[in-house]
């Protein structure tokens, strides 16, 4: 007797998982309306992969300019809203790092990521890259270099951390940009 019920109890959760499953929202394609959540800029004009992230009660997902600042997203805790899905470009069906599709989503924990590779994302910032296939993850660390491993295995000091760039300013740029400020100044009194 004990069989049957927990025969009937498997099909239940398994039913409720299914259930589930198909209320998650499809992903949305990435169209000249489709801006960056902390940017503001237009998702089009950068290169390297994006992702959206689907939040409950809410319309439309937020994008993001790069897969590392969705992952930072997820793992900060003052969202107003629950997530309900992360969708990441695959970059397997990618045409290239400029053009990485519109319509090529996958659900962020299934993919396998490319973490500490040469290669920048769209903001300038290193990228997590995502690939629904491993081996193709690899042949991308062959060529940039990096390593592969999934959404939860990625340290939280790769998507938290404050990015250090480059300071491509001078001393002079200052220098000039002071003579100006008075050289104005000086127009303006006179």
């Amino acid at each position: 007797m004990i069989k049957p019920a927990l025969l009937t109890l498997a099909i239940l959760a398994l039913a409720a998982c299914e259930d589930e499953l198909a209320t998650l929202p499809a992903a949305v394609t990435m169209d000249a309306e489709a801006v960056g959540h902390y940017c503001q800029m237009n998702l089009l004009e950068h290169p390297g992969p994006k992702a959206q992230v689907h939040l409950s009660g809410m319309e439309h997902p937020l994008f993001f300019s790069q897969v590392r600042d969705a992952v930072a997203y997820q793992r900060m805790p003052e969202q107003s809203h629950a997530i309900t899905v992360i969708y990441v470009s695959d970059m397997s069906h990618g045409a290239d790092w400029a053009e990485p599709g519109a319509d090529n989503w996958i659900p962020a924990d299934t993919a396998h990521y490319v973490i500490g590779a040469d290669i920048a994302g769209g903001m300038g910032a290193p990228e997590l890259v995502p690939f629904s296939s491993a081996e193709d993850a690899a042949a991308f660390t062959r060529e940039h270099g990096g390593e592969v491993t999934r959404l939860a295995d990625i340290p939280d000091t790769l998507v938290l951390a404050p990015v250090e760039f480059e300071d491509h300013s001078s001393a002079g740029d200052d220098d000039d940009f002071r003579q100006r400020l008075l050289d104005l100044s000086r127009d303006l009194e006179g």
